[in-house]
Protein backbone atom coordinates (compact mmCIF):
# COMPACT_ATOMS: atom_id res chain seq x y z
CA UNK A 1 0.00 0.00 0.00
CA UNK A 2 1.23 3.45 -0.58
CA UNK A 3 2.57 5.64 2.77
CA UNK A 4 2.50 9.16 2.81
CA UNK A 5 5.14 10.59 4.91
CA UNK A 6 4.28 14.85 5.92
CA UNK A 7 6.95 16.63 7.50
CA UNK A 8 7.91 20.08 8.11
CA UNK A 9 5.23 21.10 10.62
CA UNK A 10 6.53 23.50 13.68
CA UNK A 11 5.79 26.86 15.90
CA UNK A 12 5.63 29.59 14.14
CA UNK A 13 4.54 33.33 15.03
CA UNK A 14 1.42 34.88 13.32
CA UNK A 15 2.65 36.49 9.71
CA UNK A 16 5.31 33.68 9.28
CA UNK A 17 5.60 30.81 7.08
CA UNK A 18 6.29 26.99 6.76
CA UNK A 19 6.74 24.80 3.49
CA UNK A 20 4.85 21.34 4.10
CA UNK A 21 6.37 18.36 2.25
CA UNK A 22 4.47 15.31 1.66
CA UNK A 23 6.57 11.85 0.61
CA UNK A 24 4.69 8.34 -0.65
CA UNK A 25 6.32 5.52 -1.24
CA UNK A 26 5.24 2.04 -1.83
CA UNK A 27 3.71 2.91 -5.41
CA UNK A 28 4.05 5.97 -7.27
CA UNK A 29 0.98 8.51 -6.54
CA UNK A 30 2.36 11.10 -8.71
CA UNK A 31 -0.39 10.80 -11.61
CA UNK A 32 -3.05 11.27 -9.48
CA UNK A 33 -4.86 14.04 -7.71
CA UNK A 34 -2.91 14.97 -4.49
CA UNK A 35 -4.56 17.07 -1.45
CA UNK A 36 -4.08 18.88 2.28
CA UNK A 37 -6.35 18.41 4.42
CA UNK A 38 -6.09 19.38 7.92
CA UNK A 39 -7.90 19.28 11.38
CA UNK A 40 -8.06 21.70 14.85
CA UNK A 41 -8.42 19.97 18.12
CA UNK A 42 -12.55 19.34 18.48
CA UNK A 43 -13.16 19.96 14.35
CA UNK A 44 -14.11 18.48 11.80
CA UNK A 45 -11.06 17.96 8.89
CA UNK A 46 -11.67 20.33 6.36
CA UNK A 47 -10.18 20.43 2.71
CA UNK A 48 -7.28 22.70 2.38
CA UNK A 49 -6.27 22.57 -1.41
CA UNK A 50 -5.31 20.10 -4.04
CA UNK A 51 -3.33 19.70 -7.31
CA UNK A 52 -4.95 17.50 -10.00
CA UNK A 53 -2.98 15.43 -12.89
CA UNK A 54 -2.13 15.81 -15.68
CA UNK A 55 -2.57 19.38 -15.83
CA UNK A 56 -1.77 20.43 -11.99
CA UNK A 57 -4.78 22.41 -12.12
CA UNK A 58 -5.39 23.58 -8.45
CA UNK A 59 -8.50 24.73 -5.84
CA UNK A 60 -8.12 26.29 -2.73
CA UNK A 61 -9.91 26.66 0.36
CA UNK A 62 -11.36 30.43 0.71
CA UNK A 63 -9.79 30.41 4.19
CA UNK A 64 -6.64 29.31 2.50
CA UNK A 65 -6.79 31.40 -1.20
CA UNK A 66 -3.70 34.00 -1.75
CA UNK A 67 -2.18 32.57 1.28
CA UNK A 68 -1.55 28.71 0.68
CA UNK A 69 0.14 27.14 -2.47
CA UNK A 70 -0.07 23.72 -3.44
CA UNK A 71 3.01 22.29 -5.41
CA UNK A 72 4.26 18.94 -6.22
CA UNK A 73 7.08 17.35 -7.72
CA UNK A 74 6.60 14.07 -9.84
CA UNK A 75 9.98 12.92 -9.88
CA UNK A 76 10.72 12.68 -6.46
CA UNK A 77 6.65 11.92 -5.80
CA UNK A 78 6.77 14.70 -3.20
CA UNK A 79 3.80 17.49 -2.61
CA UNK A 80 4.21 20.66 -1.19
CA UNK A 81 2.33 23.17 0.95
CA UNK A 82 3.55 26.44 1.02
CA UNK A 83 1.65 28.60 3.77
CA UNK A 84 2.08 32.37 4.04
CA UNK A 85 0.91 34.99 6.25
CA UNK A 86 0.14 31.89 9.04
CA UNK A 87 -2.84 33.23 11.06
CA UNK A 88 -3.79 31.61 14.93
CA UNK A 89 -6.07 29.84 13.43
CA UNK A 90 -4.53 27.90 10.70
CA UNK A 91 -3.05 25.48 14.03
CA UNK A 92 -4.22 21.93 13.32
CA UNK A 93 -2.83 18.90 12.17
CA UNK A 94 -1.92 18.75 8.43
CA UNK A 95 -2.27 15.32 5.98
CA UNK A 96 -1.82 14.90 2.88
CA UNK A 97 -4.03 12.42 0.86
CA UNK A 98 -3.71 11.13 -2.68
CA UNK A 99 -6.20 8.90 -4.71
CA UNK A 100 -5.60 5.01 -5.91
CA UNK A 101 -5.92 6.31 -9.37
CA UNK A 102 -7.15 9.30 -11.54
CA UNK A 103 -10.63 7.33 -11.35
CA UNK A 104 -10.91 7.38 -8.00
CA UNK A 105 -13.69 9.22 -6.06
CA UNK A 106 -12.20 10.08 -3.29
CA UNK A 107 -8.76 9.83 -1.18
CA UNK A 108 -7.24 6.49 -0.61
CA UNK A 109 -4.49 7.23 1.03
CA UNK A 110 -3.33 9.48 3.80
CA UNK A 111 -0.33 10.60 6.06
CA UNK A 112 -0.01 10.52 10.04
CA UNK A 113 -0.10 14.54 9.88
CA UNK A 114 2.16 17.01 10.78
CA UNK A 115 1.79 19.49 13.58
CA UNK A 116 1.06 23.27 12.56
CA UNK A 117 0.83 25.66 15.40
CA UNK A 118 0.59 29.36 14.69
CA UNK A 119 0.95 31.73 18.13
CA UNK A 120 -0.13 35.04 18.65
Amino acid sequence: QVQLVESGGGLVQAGGSLRLSCTASGRTVSTTTMAWFRQAPGKEREFVGRIAWPNYRTYYADSVQGRFTVSRDNAKNTLYLQMNSLKPEDTAIYYCAAKQSQYSANFDYWGQGTQVTVSS
